[in-house]
């Protein structure tokens, strides 16, 4: 007999696990400077090990209940959506973990409403106590993000005064409302492209990297994904126009959701219209849309130009690993060619993800969710910048129109891996908390093994 699985213990596990991330997390997370203690510390120690102690008991609630998706009876979307309330619970309060883009946000709210250009200058601008915590590598890089997530910081900065508490949990509702409406447009979009509407929920909404990095992480991929979700449902209706709206405000959110209204077009063409008709109207609305969000804004149009902050240095892009690589190699060999090495392969791998959209969106043309979470995927995957919850961008639509479960099952085993790739303060790791992780990892799959034997012992009284 394997281990009994039931949505009770689904949701009891998976409420354990974001619990030790949310305990582990006021020692060992992305905390403010001032609370910050040193890697040596033992309550730091301590917290490491709680939060991959916790990471692990999610990933094994994740996995379970998608067991129990795959089952003659699994549960309906509902529940599942209190499942993920459930599990969210605890990090609502919980300190930033996994990453200290948060800071950079707010800093970046409080200079649009100060009236410093965000694009021209970095955080150290601003000077004061929110500059202070950004993360040194981004405080003199302008801001990437475009003009309808800037008036949500601005917003935030003005409401919140400047004050610290306030502004991470403000940024964490805002995370949760584009989480909420994520977990709302995945049934819509699973049914139009004929997938399980439960099952989309699990790999798309319940995905334990929506749970680190937009919820506890309170990253703006969540609105971005949330606005795109919206709107491509709102592209099914009438009138299309909505669609390419919302999917034009995502994208002014983060510009990889640009890549949605390509989908919009395809879906108004599938519904009747002349391809020129379909296309004119979604590049109409998106140049209105961008012209009026831009001048509610006030901050201009610097954010194309700033769209390479992500990419720094040492980013872990598989273009940038092979680039330094390259000049590495060059370098050694006395080659004048070694300071072209990355750019030479970010170039290369913008025209391989330039192929890769011509052939998705040529066979997939009648499917265009899945098309468009492909798309996500590759500029994700070949890009010249790359985080953990980058994933998310094609996953969260993969999840909505996969076709067949053994694509769910490596988006799957793609998040595992992510999910455990990055420390809870968002920073470098080094071989002690390397240690330390790894316990913290190894102790639950301990705990998780004798509970699965208790599972499997007979009942006294009763022969094995």
């Amino acid at each position: 007999m394997g281990f009994p699985v039931d949505l009770r213990r689904c949701q009891v596990l998976g409420l354990a696990g974001t619990a030790f991330l949310a305990l582990g997390g006021e020692t060992a997370g992305a905390l403010p400077v001032r609370e910050l203690a040193a890697p040596a510390d033992a309550r730091a120690a301590l917290g490491l090990v709680g939060v991959y102690f916790g990471v692990v008991l999610l990933i094994a609630a994740w996995i379970l209940l998608g067991r129990l998706v795959r089952g003659s009876r699994p549960p309906t979307p509902r529940a599942l959506l209190l499942v993920l309330a459930v599990w969210a619970a605890p990090l609502l309060l919980a300190p930033p973990l996994f990453s200290r883009d948060v800071y950079s946000y707010l800093a970046q709210g409080a200079m649009v409403d100060a009236h410093i250009d965000v694009y021209a200058h970095g955080p150290a601008r601003l000077g004061g106590p929110l500059a202070d915590e950004v993360a040194p590598l981004w405080r003199h890089t302008g801001a990437p993000y475009g003009p309808v997530f800037l008036v949500l910081a601005r917003g935030l900065s003005g409401l919140t005064r400047g004050e610290l508490p306030a502004g991470l949990v403000g940024m964490r509702i805002v995370a949760l409302l584009g989480v909420a409406l994520m977990a709302a447009a995945l049934p819509r979009l699973a049914r139009h492209s004929g997938a399980d509407p439960a099952a989309a929920l699990w790999l798309g909404a319940l995905n334990p990297l929506v749970l680190l990095h937009l919820v506890a992480g309170a990253h703006n991929d969540a609105v971005m994904l949330g606005l795109l979700g919206v709107g491509l449902v709102a592209a099914l209706g009438r009138p299309p126009v909505v669609g390419a709206v919302l999917v034009t405000l995502a994208a002014l959110v983060k510009a990889p959701a640009a890549l949605g209204l390509a989908a919009v077009a395809v879906l108004q063409i599938r519904a009747g219209r002349g391809p020129l008709r379909a296309t004119a109207t979604t590049v109409a609305a998106a140049a209105a849309t961008t012209v009026a969000a831009t001048a509610v804004a006030g901050t201009g149009y610097g954010w194309i130009g700033a769209l390479d902050t992500p990419v720094s240095a040492q980013n872990w892009a598989l273009t940038s690993l092979l680039g330094r690589a390259t000049g590495a190699l060059l370098h050694h060999l006395g080659s004048s060619l070694a300071p072209l090495a990355v750019p030479a392969w970010h170039l290369l791998g913008l025209a391989l993800t330039a192929v890769l959209l011509t052939a998705i969106w040529w066979r997939l043309r009648p499917r265009p969710v899945y098309a468009l979470g492909l798309s996500l995927a590759a500029v994700a995957a070949f890009g010249p910048a790359v985080r953990p919850w980058y994933a998310l961008w094609g996953l969260f639509l993969i999840a909505a129109a996969a076709p067949t479960a053994p694509v769910r099952h490596r988006m799957a085993a793609v998040t595992g891996v992510l999910a455990l790739a990055t420390l809870p303060s968002g920073g470098p790791a080094d071989s002690g908390q390397l240690v330390l992780a790894v316990s913290g990892g190894a102790l639950a799959v301990v705990v998780l093994w004798q509970a699965h034997q208790a599972a499997q012992a007979p009942a006294p009284g009763h022969l094995a």
